[in-house]
């Protein structure tokens, strides 16, 4: 008998790492796998943490980050980049001058700028984010609290949400997705998302689980992988939506750790993509 294999794409993620398995580069890499997609990294920071918090970060040194960088670029066909933790304006330089060269297609940037705690993990200015970045980006992925955080003011609902939306995009990223996980509705969680002119809203029953630790993460990493497949950004979008509320459900009754454990990456699927 004759195996049959295809080849898959590869992306990237640029971010930090998470010593308990359920955010960063961890989450991210389990999601390519879980989308049939090469997963490779460039890690940005060690940090320690588990469910309950983070401990420590510590950044990598900006020549290994590029170094980093030049390996996996030199040798893979990148169809699509998500980035996560980029602790300060050095390493954010390092992504965005190879950004602006056109070293990283398709990129997909979750802003990661405060923990859950209210400690900075972006220790430089937040505009950062929207003129070095998001003029290559094609989609920008911010919950409420980082919209907030990048423009000022305060969301309190949908109305705010496309504003937010429609704000960011002025920066020059294809598309912009605010995310309502943070949002206030008990019974769904609606995303808004500003492409081609356009606002699209996409919602779904929020699901009653307290594992909800590198949702953002999850929700990034699998737009990335769906583009590396070829999906156009809506398509992408919504389908990794549905997947993060698939993992979401899947390990509700998870009991990781003792505080918010990880979702179910690997939900009981060969394929999240056919």
């Amino acid at each position: 008998m004759t195996t049959v294999t295809t080849q898959p794409p590869t992306a990237l993620t640029i971010a930090g790492s998470d010593s308990g398995g359920g955010a960063g580069i961890q989450a991210d890499l389990h999601t390519f796998a879980a989308h049939a997609v090469h997963g490779t990294s460039v890690v940005t920071s060690v940090t320690a943490q588990n469910t309950l918090g983070v401990t420590d970060v510590h950044p990598v040194p900006p020549e290994t980050v590029s170094a980093q960088l030049d390996a996996v670029l030199s040798d893979f066909d990148v169809r699509a980049v998500k980035t996560g933790l980029l602790p300060d304006e050095t390493i954010l330089s390092i992504v965005a001058e190879r950004a602006e060269a056109g070293d990283l297609p398709e990129l997909v940037v979750d802003p990661v700028l405060v923990a859950a705690s209210g400690d900075k993990l972006f220790t430089g200015d937040f505009g950062a984010y929207l003129e070095r970045l998001s003029p290559h980006t094609i989609v920008f992925t911010p919950n409420i609290h980082e919209a907030q955080a990048l423009l000022g003011g305060e969301i309190t609902g949908l109305d705010d949400m496309r504003e937010a939306a429609r704000a960011l995009a002025r920066y020059g990223s294809q598309a912009v997705l605010v995310k309502g996980g943070h949002g206030k509705d008990p019974e769904k969680a609606t995303d808004v998302l500003w492409t081609q002119g356009q606002i699209l809203e996409l919602s779904a029953p929020r699901v009653d689980t307290p594992n909800t630790h590198g949702t953002g993460c999850t929700l990034a990493s699998a737009i990335a992988a769906r583009i590396a497949h070829g999906h156009p950004v809506a398509q992408a979008v919504g389908g990794a939506k549905r997947y993060l509320t698939e993992a979401l459900t899947a390990a509700a009754s998870w009991r990781l750790g003792a505080g918010p454990g990880p979702v179910h990456h690997h939900h009981g699927r060969k394929s999240t993509v056919l």
